[in-house]
């Protein structure tokens, strides 16, 4: 009978497959949306999405490493590394925004309405609420920052969508031409603060390189 443990990790892992299926389609999808609305805050979400694909991966090859029984040390080594990987990429993400959304705010240029962007927003207020939830879940039951920090990243991402929807229906009800650039700096502060929080958890973790 297996332990209750490695069940949990096969739990998750599966979880992490089905997170990046999605999220690719979701990267995929709201790209596409962003870049035909001229949308800065629907190409942020689309990058913050794509950040959710290199975290779920990196998080499932940790969590396939342990399932296979390799050394505690490697698996320490997998956590530093995809808490690093999340990290980076949120410095990333942040920097892509801020520059984008200044660039349309001192330029004034506006977003286009987008019945694409709608849908996959709508989509995402559905599905992230149900991954923040067993991510969580697993996080605690395997004791694992590494999932726990995935989780609050699909959290931003769900933070994102209210904010990116609010945008874009504001630009198009209002005619608000500044509340879509707007939207997309919204994001920027929360994630610089759980890119910095990865950061120091990878720092923190302690592995015998011999």
């Amino acid at each position: 009978m297996e332990s209750s443990r490695k069940k949990n990790l096969k739990q998750a892992r599966t979880l992490q497959i089905w997170n990046v299926i999605y999220d690719t389609i979701e990267v995929v999808i709201s790209l596409i949306a962003g870049i035909t609305a001229n949308s800065s805050a629907l190409i942020g979400w689309a990058l913050d999405s794509t950040i959710e694909v290199i975290s779920a991966a990196t998080l499932g090859w940790r969590l396939h490493g342990e399932l296979n029984g390799i050394e505690e040390e490697k698996v320490k080594r997998r956590k530093k590394i995809t808490l690093y990987v999340i990290a980076a990429s949120f410095t990333l993400v942040c920097l892509f925004i801020s520059y984008d959304s200044i660039t349309k705010l001192i330029n004034q240029e506006t977003a286009r309405w987008s019945i694409l962007g709608l849908i996959i927003l709508l989509v995402s207020l559905v599905v992230n609420p149900i991954l923040i939830y067993y991510k969580r879940k697993y996080g605690n039951k395997l004791d694992s920052p590494a999932m726990l920090a995935d989780a609050k990243d699909t959290f931003i991402c769900l933070y994102q969508t209210v904010v990116v929807l609010a945008g874009l229906l504001l630009v198009n009800w209002l005619g608000w031409w500044w509340a879509d650039p707007v939207a997309a700096l919204l994001i920027v502060p929360y994630a610089a603060k759980e890119g910095w929080e990865a950061f120091n958890k990878a720092r923190n973790i302690e592995y015998n390189t011999d």
